[in-house]
């Protein structure tokens, strides 16, 4: 395909979906130091989210789908105070829940992303926050508060 002018794909790490472990959710606020507070919201299958970088230089948003302890997703994220249309960047994704620690078990979210014209991976990983409840209307954006319907995610 890369001979006749398409985007090559990501390689994303080979993940198996399993149970997401017993007494855990997908819903919850989680922190990687450069990316900052990620928001996730689950409903049905499906799963939304945002954050804002740490540096608060850029925002972004996700939305994919779960299977198990499993997250696909599409994300979008833009650069504040950009209105030009290279200050939005988007591409795809992949988180495993985990629970790395079973005598204090604090949930984190091991995943890949990539950008939508890039066979490139970076690494995203993030550790659940105790106490904290997710907010997605209090990222910058839109008042998203609900998970879109089954499918109903950006490509």
């Amino acid at each position: 395909m890369l001979a006749c002018g398409g985007t090559p794909e990501p390689k994303f790490a080979s993940v198996k979906a399993g149970p997401l472990p017993t007494g855990q959710s997908w819903d919850g606020v989680y922190y990687n130091p450069v990316y900052g507070y990620l928001h996730v919201v689950s409903q049905d299958g499906n799963i939304v989210g945002r954050w804002k970088r740490t540096d608060a230089s850029h925002w972004g948003e996700l939305s994919g789908t779960i299977d198990g302890n499993v997250a696909h997703f599409s994300w979008k994220e833009y650069r504040i105070g950009s209105v030009d249309p290279s200050g939005e960047a988007r591409g795809s994704g992949v988180f495993v829940y985990k629970l790395p620690n079973t005598d204090h078990p604090i949930a984190e979210l091991d995943g890949q992303y990539a950008l939508a014209e890039s066979s490139s991976v970076g690494d995203w990983h993030c550790v659940k926050q105790e106490g904290m409840k997710p907010d997605l209307a209090s990222v910058n954006g839109s008042n998203v508060t609900e998970v879109p319907p089954s499918g109903d995610h950006w490509q």
